[in-house]
């Protein structure tokens, strides 16, 4: 669910000054977001200083606020367990909060959960800059991070389609995502239409350029927060776990 903060979605994006603007691709309209890892202060957030997952948006921008700084941006940063916790590896502030978690699935009826379609990932960044790479890669190469989060499945591969996806899927959703593209740039994009694994991979590869990308979260989980384009959505699920956020 959308809450309006006062401002209008519809912005036109030339207009707007921050990372983040809306944009229609191929009938589809989505959010996108461009941050440089070298120069924004990018963070991951999951509890505050009392402990407690901060599970909202506003939450995060007034702890942001009362440390004298202003939340630019946030979005859901992967999937979460019912207390909110993250779903796999967890890197904050260069703290594993949690471990890597198995990708195998567990036993159970039904469809396979997307944490465990082939191939799940790891959106990090370190010395070197941000990155994405298959779990079983990253650690097997268990780069230093200061910030990192599990989540699957991968979109793009090595510019590369998901070979799992279906061109013309009938399963359509909300999504959202994060890339790393050709300038170095990491992109996130949240869908606020229903879009298909397929085509919300190939907006990542062709529209935005990013050689290697990472699902995050979809339906009532992906979630959006931007004071300037008047949006904090509000999780079906109760709530948020991990959520990135740019910080001023």
């Amino acid at each position: 669910m959308a809450i309006l903060l006062g401002a209008v979605f519809g912005t036109a994006g030339s207009a707007l000054a921050g990372p983040c603007a809306p944009e229609t691709v191929e009938n589809t309209n989505y959010v996108i977001c461009t941050v440089d890892p070298a120069k924004a202060d990018l963070r991951l957030f999951w509890k505050g200083d009392d402990g407690a997952p901060y599970r909202s948006f506003p939450g995060i921008a007034d702890a942001v606020t009362a440390k004298g700084k202003t939340l630019v941006f946030a979005l859901n940063a992967g999937m979460y367990h019912e207390d909110f916790s993250p779903i796999g590896l967890y890197v904050e502030d260069g703290q594993e909060l949690r471990p890597v978690a198995s990708v195998k699935a567990p036993k159970a009826s039904g469809p396979v959960p997307n944490f465990y379609k082939n191939t799940n990932g790891v959106f990090y960044i370190g010395d070197k800059g941000a990155g994405i790479l298959p779990t079983a890669t990253f650690e097997k190469q268990r780069p230093d991070v200061r910030l990192a989060t599990q989540s699957g499945p991968m979109l793009v591969i090595a510019n590369k389609i998901n070979p799992i996806f279906i061109v013309g899927s009938s399963d359509r959703t909300r999504r959202s995502g994060v890339g790393v593209c050709a300038d170095g740039m990491v992109r996130f994009a949240v869908s606020d239409d229903p879009v298909n694994f397929h085509d919300f991979a190939q907006l990542f590869r062709d529209h935005l350029q990013c050689a290697d990308a990472l699902f995050l979260d979809g339906g009532g989980g992906a979630g959006f927060y931007s004071a300037e384009l008047g949006r904090s959505d509000f999780s079906w699920h109760g709530g948020y776990g991990p959520v990135f956020g740019v910080v001023e």
